[in-house]
């Protein structure tokens, strides 16, 4: 599995979108070292003494003074300048900002790579059991290779066999995730009734995210229905080897799921609006001086009946994916008005392998007006069942997806 989200969320994909937005990411990320120096003394020294205070603050030197002469415990410096570089974030206003340290952006630069370290597999929290369902075992992983497989029920983790339901399913997830190289053992229940028990202990390697998953529609099966999870570099690829599988196996129309997707990186979404769109821009960008850029498509593009589904929690890239195709008229959205993201975030890393993320400029749909703050309006606004409103996404059935069957009715009834 991968290492904590998001900076990304694990090697598993969560439908609960708990965390942070994925930032609509960056126009550009800066690799350039733009410190030289160690920035481990910037604020507090490391023996012992009241440092120089960045910006002659004089007020936070007096602070650190008090502490070191008057604090019963310990101080940790690299704590304390730690906070410090998260709270000047903080204090800037910017929503979307953030500070690194050097294996947090370490890990951010993986996942947006779609690389990760882990065994291999997509889960979530089974609310009937208690315990970790298995949902998907990628391509040329760790865990096919073992022969872990969808539905698996994840019940103990550790030499130690402990408990999933007793730890919680935070805390069974983290002792899953670990380096490449590294022994991940757990036991599984799977079969009828889930009577069936299967340990594994799996050497740990690099895996390459899936963050497209699809299929044909359970009830109709000229329907392809492709979820995309996150905007990482490897979605594309995957984007478009789903659109040819599901064309090869009788597909005539498509239907997009962006719900619950947070976002992802800026080539990723364009290079897929790309593929789907006609000839025209993409998106248009603004800095804070005003200057304009466009990313345009070229005039190739995919000629199919198409929808989208599309929620409150769908954010960023994934808002620029729904809204630029309604622009084009290419697809009906149906759903719920989305999240409102439209701002971008560029990634400055420092000399000491930290990183700032920061927003840098106002991004706009092709021809439509910001959805900063606002959200994009669904040409056909429908709620999810309330029969399933307690119900993991990845455990609702076609049939029992009122958005979806709702763009397969508008598809039937309108696409030519």
């Amino acid at each position: 599995m991968k290492q904590s989200k998001r900076i990304s969320v694990t090697v598993f994909v969560t439908c609960l979108i708990l965390a942070v937005l994925v930032t609509f990411m960056t126009t550009y990320t800066i690799l350039s070292e733009i410190y030289t120096a160690d920035l481990r003394g910037s604020y507090l020294s490391q023996n012992g003494e009241t440092s120089d205070i960045a910006g002659g603050n004089e007020k936070l030197a007096a602070i650190d003074q008090i502490y070191r002469t008057y604090y019963y415990n310990e101080l940790d410096d690299e704590q304390l300048n730690e906070y410090i570089l998260r709270g000047y974030v903080a204090g800037t206003g910017d929503r979307y900002g953030d500070y690194f340290n050097a294996e947090e952006y370490e890990t951010l630069t993986a996942d947006t790579n779609a690389e990760m370290q882990g065994i291999g597999v997509s889960v979530i929290y089974n609310t009937d059991y208690g315990l970790i369902e298995v949902i998907n075992v990628m391509p040329d992983s760790p865990a096919l290779e073992a022969g872990v497989e969808p539905g698996d029920l994840i019940a103990y983790v550790g030499e130690e066999k402990e408990s999933v339901a007793e730890l919680g399913y935070t805390m069974a997830v983290s002792k899953m995730q670990g380096k490449a190289g590294t022994t991940a053992v757990f036991t599984v229940f799977r079969g009828d009734n889930y009577s069936e028990t299967v340990e594994f202990s799996i050497v740990r390697g690099y895996v390459t995210e899936v963050s497209v998953l699809s299929h044909l529609c359970e009830t109709d099966r000229t329907v392809g229905i492709i979820k995309i999870t996150g905007f990482d570099l490897g979605t594309p690829d995957q984007f478009k080897a789903a659109v040819e599988e599901l064309r090869g196996a009788g597909a005539t129309r498509l239907v997009f799921d962006v719900r619950y997707n947070p976002g992802g990186d800026l080539t990723s979404i364009t290079n897929i609006l790309d593929y789907l769109l006609p000839e025209g821009p993409i998106i248009r960008t603004v800095d804070k001086e005003g200057n304009e850029e466009t990313i345009s498509s070229d005039a190739a593009e995919l000629v199919m009946p198409m929808a989208v589904l599309a929620n409150e929690s769908t954010a960023s890239a994934a808002e620029l994916f729904t809204s630029a195709l309604q622009d084009y008229d290419k697809a009906v959205f149906v759903g719920k008005t989305t999240y409102g993201k439209g701002s971008m975030q560029s990634i400055i890393r420092l000399g000491d392998g930290s990183a700032l993320k920061l927003t840098t400029r106002m991004y706009f749909p092709p021809f439509s007006e910001s959805y900063e703050g606002i959200g994009i309006v669904p040409d056909l606004d429908v709620d999810m069942d309330e029969a399933v409103a307690g119900k993991n996404i990845y455990k609702i059935t076609d049939a029992e997806d009122t958005q979806l069957q709702a763009a397969i009715k508008w598809l039937n009834d309108n696409a030519k």
